[in-house]
């Protein structure tokens, strides 16, 4: 365990916390409201050769460290878990900054654009329209910790590829063939239009450059759910300063730079796949063979903002995350098998009833019908 002097941000007015707001894009004050700027700096974001980078890591062993952390408002002792870089003290709510152990750190930010409050009606609506959802889950969203702000490590990666492809192109084209077909019982021979391929071989070379192809760098959310989370708009990246983090969690990555770069690839692929399709035209399309070479590549790391939760049902954890830039959400769902018996029992009941009901309408009918036969 390493001790580390966390960083933190008072106001100028009070001397109490400052925290960074989504909706202001500011410095907020926790206890008097005053505002503070967060000035841009001069510095660029800056992408780095991912060759150069892996030579350099070839040396670099890969540690958990767990950080002793003394809050710098009222005193107290608290452990950070490993990857863990910012958080507030479990005392007094003091929001704590601590330096990033990797080798490799943030190169942009991109800043909560989704405020609590908002987060907070996208979940229950999102909740609201959850079939046999259990009232435990509708009951979180009104808890005052429903959503916790994190911001996640992701990994970018820009790329120009070539790639050479061998395949076939299959272009359909029609015969005339005959066919026996019975009609009003009679066998008659009928010509009919049936469809062939011709494949014809191929070869050539298609180009792409990927510009922030995003790997999420660490586990702490499940991919299936990161990858719900919809495209993240690069473009709106801040040079990474520390005062975004003021108030929200934090983490640096787990899953290193080869291995996010493999992950790169594999999305990379099927874009390729692609192209490859659309250059050999045709009706349809068959890849034997592609290479695809890399060149001017290189990478970044990145914080992205998520909301997100998590609940507890019979014993098994749920996860729900928002996208903080765009307010997209996902998660895993589970069911309330009371309503869901309750259900299928009222549907059972109104069916009984109606067959119920169907018997009784035909009986009287019958007997009115008898009655009046018999006058």
């Amino acid at each position: 365990m390493i001790r580390f002097t966390p960083i933190s941000f008072t106001c100028p007015n009070c001397g109490a916390p400052l925290g960074f707001s989504p909706a202001t894009g500011k410095l907020t004050c926790t206890f008097c409201g005053s505002t503070a700027e967060i000035v841009p700096t001069d510095s660029q974001i800056e992408e780095f050769d991912l060759r150069n980078a892996l030579r350099t890591l070839e040396h670099h062993t890969p540690k958990e460290i767990n950080k002793a952390v003394t809050c710098t408002k009222c005193g107290s002792d608290f452990t950070l878990t490993p990857y863990s870089v910012s958080t507030r003290c479990p005392y007094c709510g003091t929001p704590a900054i601590t330096p990033f152990a990797n080798p490799i750190t943030p190169e942009a930010i991109l800043p909560f654009e989704i405020t609590q409050k908002e987060a907070k009606q996208i979940f229950a609506k999102w909740i609201g329209s959850l079939w046999f959802a259990p009232n435990e889950l509708k009951k979180l969203v009104d808890t005052d910790k429903a959503l916790k702000g994190y911001y996640l490590p992701y990994w970018t990666y820009d790329a120009a590829t070539s790639t050479f492809y061998r395949g076939k192109r299959g272009d359909i084209y029609y015969v005339t063939v005959h066919q026996g077909r019975i009609v009003n019982g009679r066998e008659q021979i009928m010509e009919v239009q049936e469809p062939r391929i011709r494949w014809t071989p191929v070869q050539g070379k298609v180009e792409r450059f990927f510009d922030d192809v995003t790997i999420e760098a660490n586990e702490t959310l499940s991919r299936n759910i990161l990858n719900a989370l919809g495209s993240w708009d690069t473009s709106r990246s801040k040079p990474f300063d520390p005062r975004y983090l003021s108030g929200f969690e934090s983490e640096e990555y787990s899953i290193g730079l080869d291995n996010g770069f493999e992950m790169a690839q594999s999305k990379m692929y099927g874009v390729i796949r692609g192209d490859i399709c659309r250059d050999i035209g045709g009706d349809r399309q068959q890849i034997d063979h592609m290479e695809t070479r890399y060149a001017d590549t290189t990478f970044k790391n990145s914080l992205f903002p998520i909301w997100t939760t998590h609940f507890t049902f019979k014993g098994k954890d749920y996860y729900y995350a928002i996208n903080g830039q765009s307010g997209v959400i996902t998660g895993e769902r589970p069911y309330s098998y009371t309503k869901v018996a309750l259900m299928i029992g009222s549907i059972m009941a109104l069916l009984l009833a109606i067959g119920y009901y169907s018997e009784y309408v035909d009986g009287a009918s019958s007997d009115s019908f008898n009655t009046y036969y018999q006058r």
